[in-house]
């Protein structure tokens, strides 16, 4: 069974780079159509998909967010990163990683990991 965890800072000062990293263990990213996602939920909000890698290394952007995102992989680490530019209070959040077969998730799934809370703050 695939498990993911993100990790990285909890607290990211206002117009700084927020950087997350997401472990993938028992299984790997590179497999046959799988999409790696970044999915995020602002306090009392929705989710919100912000972009994806694919198994070919291929990325994926929401176009509200494109111009301030950045997903790469380092495939001997079996991981994936996501870094956002010029964040601001309004990029609070809980993170998340996951794993679908579809580029776009939008609803939790079983491949998801736990969260990790952002807060931007100065």
């Amino acid at each position: 069974q695939v498990r993911l965890q993100e990790s990285g800072p909890g607290l990211v000062k206002p117009s700084q780079t927020l950087s997350l990293t997401c472990t993938v263990s028992g299984g790997s990213i590179t497999t046959n159509n799988y999409y790696w996602s970044w999915v995020r939920q602002p306090p009392g909000k929705g989710l919100e998909w912000m972009g994806a890698i694919a198994y070919s290394g291929n990325t994926f952007y929401s176009p509200s967010l494109k111009s301030r995102t950045s997903i790469s992989r380092d495939t001997s680490k079996n991981q994936f990163t996501l870094q956002l530019t010029s964040v601001t209070p309004e990029d609070t959040a809980v993170y998340y990683c996951a794993r679908d077969r579809k580029v776009v998730v939008t609803t939790k799934g079983n491949d998801w990991g736990q969260g990790t809370q952002v807060t931007v703050s100065s």
